[in-house]
């Protein structure tokens, strides 16, 4: 029988769930912000995987996933233990807001400082009461700003492990993604553990196709590691997008696209039409390059070089980088 381990000083024993919090600070009316982790041990031994959301309070996907996750006992395991933190920024989630109070992005604040900024003092507990305890991790995200990422995979595909993470996990896409500076990911790196980034969907709304590919990605990258035997097989062919370019407004206006997240499309294209309220003009939006639409702005108001489309591109065109995270 293996032995029983701690996280944050929490002691888990085989077989055993156990909900623990993380106290981050107080709101001015004195009210606790406190991180809920949900933590399961299978009975026999294996790896930790960590299932993160909401480190943006705004991207509700990424919670819904682990919250399924936690509500379907997909997080039961047999072998090893799983970590589900479906709501990191509780600051952000309480306001609809990517940010915290201060404005300040978590995911910029790695590695953290407990006497820091509120960023920084959530980014300091997740760096030293949860990443010393995993030994790999799926970071949940979606698109900003009123945009859609179609379901895709991010990580430095220069790491071996990772992409032989983000291969048992087969999202739609697979992006090759540098580390972000002061990022979650990068402050892992640094201490070898390994997370993979799932993005799909828009803020503050349900996409129901990111959700089921999210958990079920998680679910293959389980039985990847062991954890479990079962899981469902992939509806589509992995992708392999090595870099990315966008396509963006040359004039303000209202943006209507005629393109669908996850399209094939060719360089120069009609991607979408962009009018003035009056009806006084009319412009086509035509495509930059061939690639994949992995982004779509929902937007409809648009001013002049706002991004529209984000085009994943093959291994022969490198333009650009990967886009938020």
């Amino acid at each position: 029988m293996p032995k029983n381990i701690s996280i944050a000083e929490h002691e888990i024993r085989p077989g055993e769930f156990k909900e623990i919090s993380i106290n981050i600070a107080r709101l001015p009316s004195r009210t606790k912000i406190e991180t809920p982790i949900y933590i399961y041990r299978g009975i026999e031994d294996g790896p930790v995987l960590a299932l993160t959301a909401g480190m943006h309070g705004d991207e509700i996907n990424g919670m819904e996933i682990v919250r399924r996750i936690i509500d379907l006992g997909y997080n039961r395991v047999k072998r090893g233990t799983v970590l589900c933190m479906p709501v990191i920024n509780v600051y952000g989630f309480l306001n609809y807001s990517r940010e915290v109070p201060d404005g300040k992005d978590i995911n910029r604040s790695f590695p953290g400082s407990k006497t820091g900024s509120l960023a920084a003092r959530v980014a300091y507990h997740m760096t030293h009461d949860v990443l010393p305890f995993i030994d790999y991790g799926v970071d949940f995200h979606t698109g900003g700003a009123m945009r859609t990422n179609y379901p895709q995979v991010r990580c430095v595909m220069q790491e071996q492990i990772n992409v032989e993470l983000a291969d048992a996990f087969h999202a739609p896409f697979t992006l090759d993604a540098p580390f972000r500076p002061h990022s979650l990911r990068l402050t892992a790196s640094k201490k070898n553990k390994h997370i993979i980034v799932y993005e799909g969907g828009e803020s503050v709304r349900f996409d129901q196709q990111a959700i089921e590919e999210g958990i079920h990605g998680t679910l293959r990258l389980m039985k990847h590691l062991g954890m479990i035997d079962e899981a469902p097989e992939p509806k589509e062919q992995n992708k392999i997008i090595w870099s990315s370019s966008w396509a963006r407004a040359h004039t303000a206006g209202l943006f209507r696209s005629v393109v669908q997240c996850g399209e094939l499309i060719s360089k120069n294209q009609l991607v979408g039409t962009i009018t003035d309220p009056f009806g006084e003009y009319k412009e086509e939006v035509k495509s930059p390059s061939e690639g994949y639409v992995i982004g779509l702005n929902n937007n409809p108001v648009v001013n002049a070089g706002d991004a529209l489309l984000h085009i994943g591109l093959d291994n022969v065109c490198k333009i650009g980088g990967s886009g938020e995270e």
